[in-house]
């Protein structure tokens, strides 16, 4: 302030001084530049004390910023109670990576092994976990004790083999050692018996069999036997001969499909026939036609009836959608606001875990989209444990099969998506999911 008043006055004295002037006179030359030097020293003065107290503010500054970088990141789930790190069970995996209160760990077994203890484990707020640790136990093929007659079971990949005591054979010690046939030969019909060809060679007498059979009986009256290639090639290393059924024919064998299925190119496995995409369907007009592991299902879901002041609409085959609330209605806005039926159709015994289903949103042009996306199961009943949903990515939730399925059956599950803008909710959309389970592991 006391500058800017010098420096106003020092103007006021130059603009009133002008040598020019006679009648005025004019101040001593001396005295005018004694004034000009004096207000020069002052004006340095006072701006070598504005820079000093420049450099004392950016040094603060730069302290201040220093000693700041140096605190502790802030941690933003420090606040929130967790739970103790879990991990996956002996022949088991874990789903889950988060041990925050609410969030849930999901565990699964191997397969040939059997859960003992909870499928899912929830983080308490008093920082345990619900229920008990889980343990995988190994399912023995030998558990059921196939085998007879004293016979001793041994274990094998996916299957088993009988040890027989003496006079005991077969593949469960089913025959007496006696009296058993061989269990790859076709007795006691004429179709299965041939004939042998036989022919002397230096007077005695060789005899052979057709390929597909084999020579039966003393040497005086021998006979072709059949051999049923498909119980010799039952248990063999390189798998069945057939992916379905083996059908045994004199001297060879064929492979068959069940109803519903063919016979592919390499004569053992089958093929789904797809009764939709043949069109050899009867589905009426106004539904819609799935196909099944066999079969197809003439399917026309229909939207959830009218409560409340909650109601909707059939916008496409397998969508409705929610009419529009009264403004005076507040359960309304939370009642889904789309519910969409889909069907998959899965073989017997799927390879888990398996990712069946997607769920993502989508957000018209223009118009911005939730910036924060929740996914769950909601509904599924007993059918809940053998599911996961869990999140891919920013905008998609998948659903994850974590037990395998045996057919043939049928079990639904249901799914949301809730979406969110600025913590606070904006709609919820359900997907109801109908599994069709084949009988048949192709």
């Amino acid at each position: 302030m006391k500058l800017s008043c010098t420096v106003f006055l020092l103007l006021n004295f130059l603009s009133m001084y002008d040598c020019n002037d006679a009648a005025q006179g004019c101040m001593d030359k001396h005295r005018v530049m004694g004034i000009l030097r004096q207000m020069e020293k002052f004006l340095k003065g006072q701006e070598i004390r504005f820079t000093e107290g420049l450099r004392i503010m950016k040094s603060k500054l730069a302290n201040l910023q220093n000693s700041v970088s140096k605190l502790p990141q802030a941690d933003q789930s420090s606040s929130q109670s967790s739970c103790p790190t879990l991990v996956a069970p002996a022949h088991g995996r874990k789903f889950g990576s988060k041990y925050l209160v609410g969030h849930e760990v999901h565990f699964t077994c191997s397969q040939g092994y059997r859960m003992i203890g909870p499928v899912t484990r929830v983080c308490q707020e008093n920082g345990t976990w619900s229920g008990v640790s889980v343990v995988c136990k190994d399912v023995s093929v030998c558990a059921s004790n196939p085998c007879q007659n004293a016979g001793t079971c041994v274990e094998a990949l996916n299957q088993y083999k009988c040890t027989c005591p003496h006079n005991w054979s077969g593949s469960q010690c089913q025959y007496q050692t006696q009296t058993a046939p061989p269990e790859w030969s076709v007795m006691n019909d004429p179709a299965f018996s041939r004939k042998p060809r036989c022919a002397k060679v230096d007077r005695a007498q060789h005899c052979s069999c057709d390929a597909g059979f084999h020579m039966s009986g003393t040497s005086d009256s021998s006979i072709c036997q059949d051999v049923n290639e498909c119980e010799v090639y039952k248990a063999d290393r390189g798998g069945p001969l057939c992916g379905h059924a083996c059908v045994n024919v004199p001297g060879s064998y064929h492979c068959s499909c069940p109803t519903g299925y063919k016979l592919l190119a390499d004569g053992r496995s089958c093929e789904d026939v797809d009764e939709c995409l043949t069109q050899q369907h009867n589905c009426s007009r106004g539904t819609t036609c799935i196909n099944t592991g066999g079969g197809f299902q003439c399917i026309n879901p229909e939207c959830p009836r009218s409560h409340g002041n909650v109601s909707y609409v059939k916008t496409s085959p397998f969508q409705c959608e929610r009419n529009p609330c009264p403004m005076e209605s507040r359960s309304c806005p939370f009642a889904a606001k789309t519910i969409s039926y889909h069907y998959l159709s899965l073989p017997s015994n799927l390879r888990t875990p398996a990712t069946l289903f997607r769920m993502a949103t989508a957000t018209a042009p223009g118009r911005p989209g939730p910036d924060s996306l929740r996914f769950g199961i909601a509904g599924g009943g007993d059918a809940r444990s053998m599911f996961v949903m869990q999140r891919s990515d920013r905008q998609t939730g998948e659903l994850i099969l974590v037990q395998p399925l045996r057919g043939p059956q049928e079990l639904s599950v249901e799914v949301e998506m809730s979406e969110y803008a600025e913590r606070t909710f904006q709609a919820k959309h359900l997907a109801r999911v109908h599994l069709l389970i084949s009988p048949y592991e192709f």
